[in-house]
């Protein structure tokens, strides 16, 4: 008889888990949804086509009126440089995406701490594959650019975009080894490190250093909170508002306040896996010693026992709350915000684009054009690949198990796809709107081919227990 995986549940189910008709007909099947690798690449891809489609549609005029007007913020004679004229696509931009790359951040940290990143030997090939996968790029975008007034862009194809390639690679199924898997999300992890180092160091114009200062004065106040224990979430959420805050009116660009909070959320769980058993098995107890037999429900009890149980209780919760370590916590409340809602809102702010019949045909002539999507496309994967070649070559890192050049190959054909820092860093890079609408045409054609091209090869390739290692 097959084992039910409820026989084990001590609590009946939820009303999300029940049978009832709203759970059963729209929530249940939404998280179902959620819970596909691809889902928050689907969403994002949905968006952008909205963006697309309303952009040259004839309501575009409302689309572009939106998203550029101006949110007007008074504090009572407070000047703020950056804050008070915000426009939507800003809010969006520099506040919104601050989650985003909170998560990104909180994700960086794990995998350098506890997760592959924290063994040199299996970091050096997925490092040093990010780094080929964003020299190269930038490489053949200064070549098309170079000399020229648009120069600045050579940040667009660098960047890769996690959610989509790990949605490709889940569509390949069971083709794909383990271990390239692997090796993709920790390219993809340097690659966002070195994002946001060159969305900080490059992209930012005016500095205002008071301002600065107050941030880090701000991370150093967190940084105590930290160490003396302190775990009361609203006064973390008060003090990433005040460094956001400051590092937005600095110059510095305000995203880089979610990187820096997250590298500052412990990795570790106040109290072990092993501390809890005993814990939890002592507070149950003492909930017992409490309660009278005969009383079933807590209401049904005096005001006196009702405060201890309710006490004991609060400190089970604890427990159980902070035996999971805040990284883990946060990253499982926070990501499917940031994939589900924050991601595909910028995407339908940022990839509205005019695409006239003059801008495709015109599209190998554009310098930026050209440089960004050939950047992605030719860039990522010969960077990739020739760089995880050196390494192996050289002994600086190993193929994973399984994996063949061929997997490689595909993994750095995946990379090329770059829609949402791309589109990020193509907002920061340009103040023209013809520049930034090219490179938006080349993120979008450079990305689509890379992830068909990568999809197709391997696909195509034989399954990977039938694969072998070859250098």
């Amino acid at each position: 008889m097959a084992h039910d995986s409820h026989d084990d549940r001590i609590l009946p189910p939820g009303w999300v888990e029940s049978d009832r008709f709203v759970p059963r007909s729209f929530v249940q099947p939404v998280l179902t949804f959620m819970r596909l690798e691809a889902s928050s690449g689907i969403l994002m891809l949905a968006a952008a086509v909205i963006a697309i489609v309303w952009a040259n549609s004839p309501l575009a005029d409302s689309y572009f009126n939106f998203f550029n007007a101006t949110i007007e913020i008074d504090f009572g004679g407070v000047e703020l440089h950056h804050l008070s004229e915000l426009t939507v696509q800003e809010w969006i931009n520099d506040a919104a995406m601050v989650i985003f790359f909170f998560v990104v951040g909180l994700e960086i940290k794990r995998e350098v701490t506890v997760g592959e990143l924290r063994d040199p030997k299996a970091a050096a090939l997925p490092a040093l594959g990010a780094i080929g996968g964003m020299v190269v790029p930038a490489a053949i975008y200064l070549a098309f650019n170079l000399g020229g007034e648009y120069v600045h862009g050579w940040g667009i194809p660098m960047a890769t975009d996690i959610a989509f390639a790990v949605g490709v690679v889940a569509m390949v199924g069971s083709r794909v080894p383990v271990g390239a898997k692997l090796f993709l999300l920790a390219l993809a992890i340097v690659d966002d490190l070195g994002a946001i180092a060159v969305i900080a160091i490059v992209y930012t114009e005016t500095v205002y250093f008071s301002w600065l200062i107050a941030a880090a004065v701000g991370l150093v106040v967190v940084a105590i909170m930290n160490r003396v224990g302190i775990r009361s979430m609203p006064l973390y959420i008060i003090m990433g508002a005040l460094v956001w805050l400051c590092i937005l009116e600095s110059g510095v660009h305000a995203t880089i306040a979610g990187v820096a909070m997250a590298f500052l959320t412990p990795v570790r769980s106040l109290y072990s896996p092993q501390q809890f058993p005993p814990r939890a098995r002592r507070l149950v107890d003492r909930v017992e010693a409490y309660l009278p037999e005969d009383v079933h429900d807590l209401a049904d009890s005096d005001h006196h026992t009702t405060e201890r149980v309710e006490a004991v209780l609060s400190d089970l919760r604890r427990l159980s709350t902070e035996s999971v370590p805040p990284l883990d916590r946060l990253e499982l409340s926070i990501a499917p915000w940031s994939a589900y809602l924050i991601v595909p809102l910028f995407a339908l702010a940022n990839a509205g684009v005019a695409i006239s019949a003059d801008a495709i045909s015109g599209f190998t002539s554009d310098p930026v054009a050209m440089g960004v999507g050939v950047g992605l496309l030719v860039g990522k994967v010969t960077g990739v690949v020739a760089f995880a070649w050196v390494a192996v070559r050289f002994g600086w890192g190993r193929l994973p198990r399984h994996t063949t050049w061929r997997h490689m190959t595909g993994m750095g054909l995946l990379a090329g796809i770059g829609f949402t820092v791309a589109l990020f860093v193509a907002s920061l890079a340009f103040d023209d709107a013809v520049a930034t609408d090219a490179a938006k045409i080349g993120i979008f054609a450079g990305s689509i081919l890379s992830g068909v091209i990568g999809f197709v090869l391997l696909r195509t390739g034989p399954a990977h227990d039938e694969a072998r290692t070859t250098v």
